[in-house]
């Protein structure tokens, strides 16, 4: 699958096409890997175009058996993923009076709101850490910046929940964990 064909397939305006509903008989694998750090690398360089990045990250979607592909209505190309796709790189809080929406934006420009619909579960990276990640659409998660990560615990409440002390954060009313403090670090 070349890169540049598939720009024919988003539309203006950044608009999100429905790859979910797409199912090409058409597949194969592709040499694009995305990396933890949120490189995309394309046949062992990484892709620099901000633009095409943007494009690729529209048509990506996370199968039932949890493969990554690119799909267009005529192929589905796999393509391989070492953590989450996406990166949150910003988050911003809206305060209206009492209530607190946390808006979140990725490494590819989307925007979420942490709420009912798009909720914090902290899971483990490959190397084992606990670190919180977002459903964006499809399949796809975005783990948290490291920088945007730590300004968020700087802000965190403590709860007690179960027999453990989380850190997170309350947006939309929903609370949203960070992490869990150590017995040691309150």
């Amino acid at each position: 699958m070349a890169l540049e064909p598939l720009l024919s397939h988003v539309e203006p305006g950044g608009k999100i096409p429905p790859v979910d509903q797409w199912n090409p008989e058409h597949s194969g694998d592709m040499d694009l890997v995305i990396r933890s750090d949120g490189t995309w690398i394309h046949e062992g360089a990484p892709i620099q175009r901000p633009r095409l990045l943007r494009l690729l990250s529209t048509l990506l979607r996370r199968e039932a058996d949890g493969a990554y592909c690119l799909v267009t209505p005529v192929e589905k190309m796999h393509i391989r993923v070492e953590d989450r796709p996406f990166l949150i790189v910003d988050a911003e809080p809206e305060q209206s009076g009492e209530v607190t929406l946390w808006h979140l934006t990725t490494n590819m420009g989307d925007r979420l709101d942490l709420g009912h619909e798009h909720r914090l579960v902290v899971s483990q990276t490959p190397e084992g850490e606990p670190v919180p990640e977002v459903s964006v659409r499809f399949g796809l998660g975005a783990r948290f910046n490291r920088n945007v990560y730590y300004r968020l615990v700087e802000l965190a409440e403590h709860r007690q929940v179960r027999d453990q002390t989380e850190l997170g954060l309350v947006s939309q009313g929903v609370w949203q964990p960070l992490g869990v403090l150590d017995a040691g670090s309150s």
